[in-house]
């Protein structure tokens, strides 16, 4: 098994003993950075004092492209799990494992191709100081399966992530697990989470805001966010229609709910709404 930890204008510390707590648990680590300024040159020419690799890329192409990074790593060591990491998540101890361990005995991503395939493994439940989030799940035979995981602190199949292409680097960032998870499914892999597990992840500007008596989500993202969350989420919204029309009333719901939130009680109502414009009236590029 190996990590790759997605980064982008690092802290050292948080990364330093995230990288240190994978180590410690026998999986080798890649710190993918994306670009991020010269003033990062010393954080990084730390992290590479630690027996970490560093992947350094001259141009800023998104989290897409880090992932892929670490795809390619697993695929040199010869891994069979991939773990993808944002730089502001944490692990509990025995995470990897608990996420393991939901797999049923024997079962593995090379196992009877007429059996169900685990594609992914999340976390049942994403938390951090000021709110959190589960997945709607259900239970197929000895699996409690999802449609779709948030990237960081999932582990993927790497036979899965190859036979899909891995990740979509058009998307950049915004929705880039989602368009995983769809190819897997398309493939025919599951996608599923671990009973009892949890990640601590750094949601940003995101807050719980009460609308109609049920606390919601507000993410706080700015206007190039709200326009390539949009842009790509309807990109995918047909594909995702096909596999489960459930699934895709739940995506277009979750996105008007952001949209409106994000027009009405979030800082820059203007500006957040020219974004989402614009994503919802993509300008066709001239060739």
């Amino acid at each position: 098994m190996v990590a790759v930890i997605a980064a982008y204008r690092p802290e050292l510390a948080s990364v330093r003993s995230l990288a240190r707590g994978l180590q410690e648990c026998g999986i080798d680590v890649l710190v993918a950075d994306d670009a991020s300024p010269v003033t990062f040159d010393r954080t990084l020419a730390e992290l590479e004092h630690e027996p970490i690799r560093i992947k350094r890329f001259a141009t800023n192409r998104g989290i897409a492209r880090s992932l892929n990074a670490g795809l390619a790593f697993a695929n040199e060591r010869g891994a069979s799990w991939l773990l993808t990491m944002d730089q502001d998540s944490a692990l509990q101890d025995d995470y990897v494992q608990d996420l393991l361990s939901s797999l049923p005995e024997g079962e593995s991503d090379a196992g009877d191709r007429q059996a169900p395939r685990v594609g992914a493994i999340g976390a049942a439940h994403i938390h951090d100081a000021r709110a959190g989030f589960g997945y709607p799940v259900r239970r197929r035979g000895p699996f409690t399966v999802t449609d779709e995981v948030m990237q960081s602190g999932t582990l993927w199949s790497v036979t899965a992530l190859n036979e899909v292409g891995g990740f979509d680097e058009v998307l950049a960032i915004d929705a880039v697990d989602a368009a995983a998870c769809l190819a897997l499914r398309k493939s025919g892999y599951l996608i599923t989470v671990a009973p009892g597990t949890r990640l601590t992840h750094h949601l940003g500007h995101t807050r719980p805001v009460t609308v109609l008596g049920r606390q919601v989500l507000s993410t706080g993202h700015g206007p190039s966010r709200r326009e390539t969350m949009m842009r790509n989420r309807l990109r995918l919204l047909p594909a995702e229609f096909s596999q489960s029309p459930t699934q895709a009333f739940r995506t277009m719901r979750r996105l008007a709910l952001n949209t409106a939130l994000a027009v009405t009680v979030e800082e820059g109502r203007w500006a957040n709404a020219k974004g989402s414009l614009r994503g919802l009236f993509p300008r066709q590029r001239r060739t």
